[in-house]
């Protein structure tokens, strides 16, 4: 006879695909994993996705994981989407979207950020009120070029959402979000854990077109609707927690928050690399965005727009395995080929510098991993700093990066992290740190225990730590010294 058993469900709707875990509530034990692609379009600055395929390749993803489990619906208990942030969805009076969804790595409102930076009275009436500075991925700067470049479509508009907002609803039928995910909007004040009424008039944005803030993202949002529980093959009983950004559920994943670490940075390469830490120190970096955290503490971060997708742009150009890279030597890459948003270039273009005669194509491309690991790094200080701590101290300066996402399996990228920033490497051995946070906020939906507590009782952020190199100060100097030269002129 079977034995019934709780399972949770935490699904991971990226950029590129969703991908969903069914994970043991009690032992944090991954029984099976779905997933489903997503399209991006676009070119030049655009980037954008039809919400209803995310819809689709999260049923998909979902029925996969449950189907390789091997579990009966009925123990499944909870289950929560951790989300893709900034994106814009503009939904109509039928609630259907009006547009494809412009992406958070979508640069074409990159004017709108800096006028509305002006708007407000400079950056430092946005740390204030946001703990971030807009830039082109931030939401309310996407939501400034549809009214300027697609009035129809904003007049339109009677409900904004952010990725992992529409599946909650379409989940549960409640239009809920999360202190992590609405911090990445820069319509809501992290000094007051509320949409900020300035911003929205600022915007013309009215709060009833916004999902509701819950306390948390593991704050229960309802359960499945009869329409999501048919298309799932789930229990209606299934609970649905409020969910978080993709950033905020690894985060949870590596039991980052109040009931775990705090002040350990952590740095993730994926399509964009990201810098970050869970702290209670409210940020206020015009350099980094000053996130809430899904716990109720912070979580200010770096974002680069190119991390492993330009690195493996500059393999396919050279017909080279990603693997087969030299250092780069003389050579200098910034592979800012989508722009960059940290720093902030959003119109920049890849440029490479120091090439000769003799030079080897795999320097090249091990050049274009070291310009991608440099300019993550780089704002790893601030970062730090923004923790209230101090990056000079022996103590903080020899805290080990927590290293995840696609390249954190790679032996190049591990290899160029440690050598240029000279720290102890911690290699997580779960791989989908995303959609077992999402897990995690699913069973604290489900049983009320703090899910940064559970996950680091199941162990998800645990793996190999590589012990400190000495760090390459003269590779850092020479990419430093191009990045200055290049930054007022080519870079602009």
């Amino acid at each position: 006879m079977p034995v019934s058993r709780s399972v949770v469900i935490g699904v991971d709707s990226s950029t590129q695909s969703a991908k969903a875990v069914a994970v043991d509530t009690a032992t944090g034990r991954v029984l099976g994993l779905g997933r489903a692609p997503h399209t991006v379009t676009g070119t030049g600055g655009a980037r954008e996705s039809d919400p209803d395929q995310w819809w689709t390749a999260l049923v998909t993803a979902v029925r996969a994981a449950v189907r390789e489990a091997g579990l009966a619906p009925e123990d499944v208990t909870a289950l929560a989407v951790a989300g893709q942030q900034h994106g814009l969805v503009a939904l109509g009076a039928d609630h259907r979207p009006l547009r494809p969804a412009l992406l958070w790595n979508d640069t074409r409102s990159a004017p709108q950020a800096a006028a509305l930076t002006e708007r407000l009275g400079g950056p430092k009436a946005w740390l204030d009120r946001t703990g971030s500075v807009p830039v082109a991925s931030m939401t309310a700067a996407k939501w400034q070029w549809l009214r300027e470049h697609e009035p129809h479509h904003a007049e339109a508009t009677a409900a904004v959402r952010l990725p992992h907002d529409l599946l909650t609803e379409r989940l549960s039928g409640e239009a809920l979000t999360d202190p992590g995910d609405a911090s990445g909007t820069c319509w809501y004040s992290t000094a007051d854990g509320a949409y900020d009424p300035a911003l929205l008039d600022l915007l013309g944005l009215d709060a009833a077109m916004l999902p509701t803030v819950a306390p948390t993202g593991a704050t229960r949002a309802g359960t499945l609707t009869a329409a999501a529980a048919e298309a799932l093959g789930l229990p209606r009983t299934v609970t649905v927690a409020a969910g978080t950004g993709d950033n905020m559920a690894a985060a949870v994943g590596l039991g980052l928050g109040a009931a775990g670490l705090l002040d350990h940075p952590v740095v993730s390469l994926g399509t964009s690399g990201t810098v970050y830490a869970a702290t209670r120190t409210r940020p206020a970096d015009r350099a980094l965005a000053g996130f809430a955290a899904t716990d109720g503490t912070h979580l200010p971060l770096g974002c680069t727009l190119n991390c492993t997708l330009a690195v493996d742009r500059f393999a396919t150009l050279f017909g080279l395995d990603r693997e087969d890279a030299l250092p780069g030597g003389e050579t200098v890459v910034l592979p800012y080929l989508d722009g960059e948003r940290t720093p902030d270039l959003p119109a920049a273009s890849g440029l490479v510098t120091g090439l000769r005669h003799t030079t080897d194509p795999r320097a090249v491309l091990g050049a274009a991993y070291e310009g991608a690991a440099f300019t993550l790094l780089r704002a790893l200080d601030g970062l730090l700093a923004a923790c209230g701590l101090d990056p000079a101290d022996p103590a903080v300066r020899d805290r080990p990066l927590r290293l995840i996402g696609g390249g954190a399996r790679g032996r190049t990228w591990t290899e160029t992290v440690g050598r240029l920033s000279g720290r102890p490497l911690v290699l997580p051995a779960a791989t989908e740190l995303v959609a077992l946070g999402a897990a995690a906020l699913a069973a604290g939906a489900a049983t009320g225990e703090d899910p940064v507590a559970l996950a680091t009782a199941w162990g998800t952020g645990a793996g190999e730590t590589l012990p400190a190199v000495t760090r390459d100060e003269e590779t850092w100097a020479r990419i430093e010294g191009v990045l200055g030269a290049a930054r007022s002129g080519l870079l602009s």
